[in-house]
């Protein structure tokens, strides 16, 4: 079947009101920007509430559809056929050729759904729909009609043009990214951050991430790991501005000075500080982590609520309530897992303790970190002013 263009259904932005349009025009942008790379000539547009994706001449279909189920927003895809109004007769003889084409094997159910957006058009949604099933019903008399739950539901939209569909193929759902603000990911090479990021993002949040690198005791092939990941969460969430932050010596100046129980908790206070400082600087809303309660020692509710302790920014945590099953069939769909699980460790893994606290005292956490005083602040300065910033890219 030669399809011609792809009618794009969305779900929440239909109720956003006078609004409505901001995120329509953001979902044609994310749509835009998630084609620019496949192959073909595509003007997405819209007309009477509908969102469309014209293709103008050959087109690779497979990597259209790929790319626009990696646009949040959409909740369904449907390739068209679309005509010129040449008559009603003419309209039978494209709707005939179209189902016998699409669907070989008759033995099966229909309904046709018509709606006339062009009011002028002779005859109503009701006359279409059974003039249509009649001339289906003649040309292949072994198909049934079913109007309650048919495996096929021809859909005809008379507009302009006669558009016609019947494929309805599943979209990521969520909010054009963008509609909801920036936020700062967390972003380490385990399975549960980039999970995380294309969580929030599909809430509408752009993302930008920092990543705590800590030469030589992790590699080179670990930081590229991170940047992977970042690349493939980038598909879904447009380019990330990736802040990779030499973490070396903040962590060993607090092994050396800190109880060895505490290490994990207050290194972790001390990403979290570093990262909300860049967040701000860039002036996100908020900062985003792959924890989930009790899957480790930081991630207990006392550990969770030691690490906000040190931000003022509102802390988001997508996976708080997932089991690590729930995460990594999620890290599946999106292609982070087997990335995820490449045996190059970062920061967090190579400085845990063997025995960490996993109800810390807030208080006794911060009487620890009094021991950093003569050079935290000096080591927090360093790292801020030598990082390494990239954007990264699908």
């Amino acid at each position: 079947m030669k399809f011609q263009s792809f009618l794009i259904k969305y779900g929440e932005i239909g109720i956003k009101g006078k609004n409505r349009y901001i995120f329509e025009d953001a979902l044609m942008r994310q749509i835009r920007f998630a084609l620019k790379d496949v192959e073909g000539t595509f003007n997405v547009h819209k007309a009477q509430g509908r969102v469309y994706v014209d293709c103008d001449g050959e087109f690779d279909y497979d990597e259209t559809v790929a790319g626009l189920k990696r646009v949040f927003g959409i909740v369904g895809i449907c390739p068209v056929i679309h005509v010129e109004d040449k008559g009603f007769d003419e309209l039978k003889k494209v709707v005939v050729n179209y189902m016998d084409e699409m669907y070989p094997d008759k033995n099966t159910t229909f309904k046709v759904e018509a709606r006339r957006g062009k009011k002028s058009y002779p005859k109503n949604s009701m006359e279409i729909n059974c003039e249509i099933g009649e001339a289906i019903l003649e040309a292949f008399p072994e198909i049934k009609v079913d109007v309650h739950k048919p495996a096929i539901k021809l859909n005809i939209e008379v507009r302009e043009e006669i558009y016609i569909y019947s494929e309805i193929i599943p979209g990521p759902g969520g909010m054009p990214v963008g509609t909801n603000g920036k936020a700062m990911l967390l972003l380490s090479g385990g399975i549960d951050s980039p999970v995380a990021g294309y969580m929030i993002s599909k809430r509408g949040v752009g993302l930008e991430a920092t990543y705590f690198h800590a030469p030589p005791y992790t590699s080179e092939r670990a930081k590229q790991k991170v940047i992977d990941l970042a690349k493939l969460v980038s598909k879904y969430s447009g380019p990330i501005k990736l802040n990779i932050v030499n973490f070396t010596d903040i962590q060993l100046y607090i092994y050396d000075k800190c109880p060895h129980d505490e290490l994990t908790i207050i290194m972790r206070r001390y990403m979290m500080k570093i990262a909300e400082y860049f967040a701000k600087e860039s002036g996100c809303l908020g900062l985003i982590t792959g924890e989930s309660i009790g899957q480790v020692a930081s991630q207990t509710m006392q550990s969770l609520m030691a690490t906000n302790d040190v931000c003022s920014l509102p802390v988001y945590r997508p996976v708080i309530g997932f089991d690590k099953q729930e995460i990594v069939d999620i890290a599946e769909k999106i292609d982070t897992y087997e990335t995820s699980i490449l045996p190059f460790e970062d920061c967090c893994t190579i400085f845990v303790a063997k025995h960490p606290v996993t109800k810390p005292n807030l208080n006794i956490i911060r009487r620890s970190e009094e021991n950093l005083a003569e050079k935290i602040d000096e080591l927090f300065e360093q790292a801020i002013q030598t990082v390494e910033t990239i954007v990264v890219k699908p």
